[in-house]
């Protein structure tokens, strides 16, 4: 591991002289590719040379208490090497977990699908809070939302919708919310006070650019239409809403919340990207069958992944057996602490497999 973290360290410094050089600086797109580098080194050379530090503290340490030393002196020693083992096994675990290898997708921007599923109307209604939750906590993390889809019901929810949250890092914030998320509560249209269970299923696809994915515009058929539902004068009078079918593997896209045609093919592309990605990487990982699958999981969409209790006002996701009661908070866009155990959770199972 040392061999390997004073290598990345030399890096860093090569690539330090690198965005400082003049000539560099004046080609802007090296200098970038040099500085995405060189960023992307920060976190683990610092740590690590944080880590140099404490050895050579515990080193020094060791070497006063060979000497004579009178009783206050030496029980002060013996006090400080305590606290630097400590933290040296601390910045050791810190660092093995920053050499695990990265998942490519982490620093992309999300598509997030979610649509109703058993429950009807109280699903739709669910589907509605939950684009709410995952809005506020966007919105906390000062990262951008656009809806790309969406197809909401007379009293306020969606049968299904589709946005974009753009953001650095949103991927590995959020790629573990794909799965069967259920709620139970007495609904609103419920007039006996009978709790309801639900399911919204939630999907999430890291933004592919159209480097990640060659579409050929002959596997494309375009269609238009009428949009449908709520939205003003425009709605059922112009063709601006687009159907896209990618016709090798039948994935169909629609899209009719921009009032351009140009637009709503626009978004449906995106999506279909996001989607083609998705299921080459599906595909790579049904090919690697053999490694065990991480404990958290990140696509299994018919996996029941988290339960909303209202009457209990609790939360509970089933993957790592985390429960908090704080349902109100949780649902208003505070997810960092149940975000925070799976990301802990899901290195230590990779840790496990390195070690």
């Amino acid at each position: 591991m040392l061999a390997k973290l004073q290598s990345l360290e030399e890096k860093y410094e090569e690539l330090s002289k690198l965005i400082a050089d003049p000539e560099i600086i004046a080609d802007q797109s090296q200098w970038q590719r040099h500085a995405k580098a060189h960023a992307a080194l920060t976190e683990i050379v610092s740590t690590y040379r944080e880590y140099k530090s404490v050895l050579k503290g515990i080193d020094e340490a060791k070497e006063l208490l060979k000497d004579q030393l009178d009783s206050e002196f030496r029980e002060m020693v013996e006090q400080e090497l305590a606290e630097l083992k400590e933290k040296e096994e601390k910045l050791s675990v810190q660092l093995k977990i920053l050499l695990l290898p990265k998942d490519p997708n982490d620093e992309k921007n999300v598509i997030m699908e979610i649509r109703g599923g058993a429950g009807g109307e109280e699903a739709a209604l669910f589907a509605g809070d939950l684009f709410r939750m995952y809005s506020r906590y966007a919105e906390a993390k000062g990262w951008k939302t656009e809806i790309l889809s969406s197809n909401p019901t007379d009293i306020g929810g969606f049968k299904e919708i589709i946005f974009l949250i753009e953001g650095q890092g949103a991927y590995s914030r959020l790629k573990f919310e794909s799965g069967v998320h259920r709620v139970q509560r007495v609904p609103t249209t419920e007039s006996s006070g009978r709790i309801h269970t639900s399911t919204v299923t939630v999907a999430v696809l890291p933004e592919a650019e159209e480097v990640d994915v060659d579409i050929d515009p002959n596997d494309l058929r375009i269609d238009v239409f009428c949009s449908s539902g709520p939205g003003g004068q425009s709605v059922n009078t112009t063709q601006s809403a687009v159907r896209v079918t990618h016709i090798p593997t039948g994935i169909v896209v629609s899209c009719q919340d921009e009032k351009s045609q140009h637009k709503n093919k626009e978004k449906a592309l995106r999506v279909l990207r996001a989607r083609l990605l998705d299921k080459a990487q599906e595909e790579q990982r049904n090919q690697l069958a053999s490694t065990r699958k991480s404990q958290v999981g990140t696509g299994d969409r018919s996996e029941r992944i988290r339960t909303y209790n209202f009457p209990q006002g609790r939360v509970t996701d089933h993957r790592i057996g985390l429960t908090l009661h704080k349902l109100d908070m949780v649902l208003e866009g505070d997810l960092d602490e149940i975000i925070e155990a799976l990301i802990t959770t899901d290195q230590a199972e990779k840790l496990k497999e390195v070690q």
